[in-house]
């Protein structure tokens, strides 16, 4: 399996309109194939006011490409080499006049889930190296946001800091997606099978419309709405455990799982979504009908092996 190196390139001088999703040239015939990196309904992020910046004193927040760039070459942070960026999915609700368009821990909440989107996607290029001035410049915000979310994705093991540069889009393989299916197995699938003895029927029929929400995102080949879903339908069904942090656990576990690898078609990708997805009724309709040997059988197959 061959793993996309870092990008070196420089970066040109002016962004690709949104929707065009043309491969940067090196990239191979197999780049052609993943998800564009610039999505058609791609909506840039309000940027923070700049008067409230200078008020406060704080230039490298500036939302324009301008401020941002310099405070983050003084800081030694280069702005070069940028593969192509993503761009967030929605912008923010307009706010009531006289108050600000959003509030910083918004911008950061945002852009976080935008790049976890991104990754999930296969958007963000394993191996290449991204800074947070220039996916700021793509985002249509001030660097400082991003950063903080690229610092939240390092510590879930989704990057790793690269001085002076930036942040490196860590390359994964099978073999750690594996050993993570393996852990959830370890951590799910007991619970699930104490909870078959106790939950009633009917608390196991509220979770069918986040079933049929796995299933409809899985059809379309929305990867980034499979997560979604697909990681609400579990944290609801754990929820029942009353357990929080195996929950919290659980649900970090999940996300990780779900990161695209290198080399991973996107088309096959969703074909085993809609397998996948088609196994949460099933198992709905198992835990309903109190059939434990059918839920024991079905969840080592969502899980693979390494269900115990």
């Amino acid at each position: 399996m061959e793993q996309a190196g870092p990008r070196d390139a420089h970066r040109p001088a002016a962004a690709a309109p949104a929707g065009r999703g043309a491969p940067q040239a090196g990239r191979g015939a197999d780049a052609a194939a993943r998800p564009r990196p610039f999505p058609a309904e791609a909506v840039p992020l309000p940027a923070q006011p700049r008067a409230a910046d200078r008020e406060r004193g704080t230039a490298d927040d500036t939302a324009g490409p301008g401020g941002s760039a310099r405070a983050e070459t003084a800081r030694g942070e280069h702005t070069h080499g940028e593969p192509a960026l993503p761009r967030p999915r929605a912008a923010a609700a307009p706010q009531a006049p006289g108050r600000p368009v959003v509030q910083r821990a918004s911008v950061r909440a945002q852009i976080l889930d935008a790049l976890r989107a991104a990754l999930v996607a296969g958007e963000l290029e394993p191996g290449a190296v991204y800074s947070a001035p220039a996916l700021g410049e793509s985002f249509g915000v001030s660097a400082t946001p991003v950063r903080e979310a690229m610092q939240q994705l390092a510590l879930e093991g989704a990057v790793e800091v690269v001085p002076n540069r930036g942040f490196r889009i860590v390359e994964r393989d099978a073999r750690e997606l594996a050993e993570l299916t393996e852990i959830r197995a370890l951590v799910e699938v007991p619970v699930i099978l104490r909870l078959a003895r106790t939950v009633p029927a009917a608390r196991w029929a509220e979770l069918r419309p986040l079933a049929e929400a796995t299933v409809r995102a899985a059809s379309a080949g929305d990867r980034t709405g499979y997560a979604e879903s697909d990681r609400a339908f579990h944290r609801a069904v754990l929820t029942l455990s009353g357990n929080r942090q195996l929950v919290r656990i659980a649900d970090d576990l999940h996300r990780r799982t779900h990161w695209l690898p290198a080399g991973v078609s996107f088309a096959r990708s969703r074909t085993d979504l809609v397998a996948d997805a088609a196994e949460h009724a099933a198992l709905l309709d198992a835990l309903i009908a109190e059939n434990h040997t059918a839920v024991h059988s079905l969840l080592r197959g969502h899980f693979g092996t390494a269900t115990p």
